[in-house]
């Protein structure tokens, strides 16, 4: 039986890894290690291990690393710490195969401690560009590491191609997110509010603000924009707590003030798949700088207010209105999105991400796929 060992840090990335892990856990061919780390073992992130818990998970290793604080000094403790409690978890593994998603720093751990242990590595979502955080450094250096690619769209195959990568390791697969959302069974408003005591309408703004990790001297400038913009937009907010970034802890005591002073804005640490997209699917527009307003968004046909350059690089649908940081810039941004015209125009969005069969195309690769010398051994194709 071929063991496949995944690496999951965070909320959102386990939840388009979800459905992979499912379709793993469900073939009598392959065997699940799950390894949870990250702000899945903090408090102050909602201790989101539970839900893997409550999935029906089987989580084979706990390696806590999260520090009560998020400075850069801190950020690159924990990578070391993690290197060391990996290759220990790896030692008792024994996996065949690591299978990660995204660009987290937690995962780049992750990667490099597979890659010196020489353990193919399949990588996620690979081959996108962003310019405003060090994600997109992990990004391409994972590629760099990787033994097998599933990036979301075709252009991000052909982007891992021209990094010298050969083109038999890339599979096109299309983007979890997509998946995720034609496979959920959406709550309704009424069980939304019983589960949140809020009402989830058409006059709801769901916002996801994360730190731009390479723009760090302009976060105090960043997130009092945001903040001042919502706060003249004055409309009834969902807000989600930023990642564990550099930053992060900046951003959450800011908006914990700003809930604090606002009767109409609620804030959660942690909202879980499930009633992340079911809120995403029923309010207003989306706002912020999260990828999932880039990928589920447009395929649910919600406008979404794009601020600042952390997704910048990436494809972007139709329904997508793409501002600066300056308030003013936020404010006009989210009156075009609550248009009547804009919402009409995004009613014809279509989703640049595949069509969710991703999970299924996964897996038949880490099942099939010869782990052998032309594996391990990499050649860089130049053109």
């Amino acid at each position: 039986m071929r063991k496949i060992a995944v690496v999951t840090g965070t909320r959102a990335e386990y939840g388009l890894l979800k459905n992979t892990l499912n379709k793993i856990k469900e073939n009598s061919n392959l065997e699940l290690q799950l390894i949870v780390t990250g702000t899945h073992l903090s408090d102050n992130f909602g201790y989101t291990i539970n839900e893997i818990l409550e999935d029906g998970f089987k989580v084979d290793e706990t390696l806590p690393i999260i520090m009560e604080t998020s400075s850069k000094g801190t950020m690159a403790k924990e990578m070391g710490l993690l290197m060391i409690q990996l290759s220990q978890a790896f030692e008792r593994l024994k996996p065949d195969i690591l299978l990660v998603l995204g660009d987290r720093y937690e995962l780049f751990a992750a990667v490099s401690t597979a890659m010196t242990m020489n353990i193919p590595i399949a990588h996620i979502s690979g081959g996108e560009i962003t310019e405003g955080a060090i994600d997109g450094q992990i990004r391409n250096a994972i590629t760099k590491m990787a033994h097998i690619h599933f990036p979301g769209a075709k252009v991000y195959s052909e982007n891992i191609i021209s990094m010298g990568e050969e083109a038999w390791r890339v599979f096109d697969i299309g983007d979890p997110g997509i998946e995720n959302i034609k496979l959920t069974n959406f709550l309704s408003r009424e069980e939304l509010k019983r589960q949140l005591n809020v009402i989830i309408d058409k006059d709801t703004i769901l916002v996801t603000y994360h730190p731009v990790t390479l723009e760090m001297d302009d976060l105090s400038y960043q997130i009092e924009s945001l903040i001042k913009a919502l706060n003249i937009v004055n409309k009834k907010m969902i807000i989600t707590y930023p990642n564990a970034d550099n930053g992060g802890n900046y951003i959450i005591k800011k908006l914990e003030e700003f809930a604090k002073l606002n009767s109409n804005v609620h804030l959660f640490k942690s909202l879980g798949v499930l009633r992340y997209l079911s809120i995403m699917k029923l309010c207003c527009t989306v706002i912020g700088n999260s990828s999932s307003a880039l990928v589920e968004a447009p395929y649910l046909k919600i406008p979404v207010v794009n601020i600042g350059n952390r997704q910048k690089g990436r494809l972007m649908a139709d329904n997508i209105i793409s501002c600066s940081n300056n308030y003013e810039d936020i404010i006009k941004a989210i009156t075009k999105s609550l248009s009547y015209e804009f919402k009409e125009k995004v009613q014809f969005t279509k989703s640049l991400y595949g069509d969710g069969d991703t999970s299924g195309k996964i897996v038949s690769v880490i099942e099939n796929i010869e782990i052998d010398d032309k594996l391990i051994k990499k050649k860089l194709i130049w053109s």
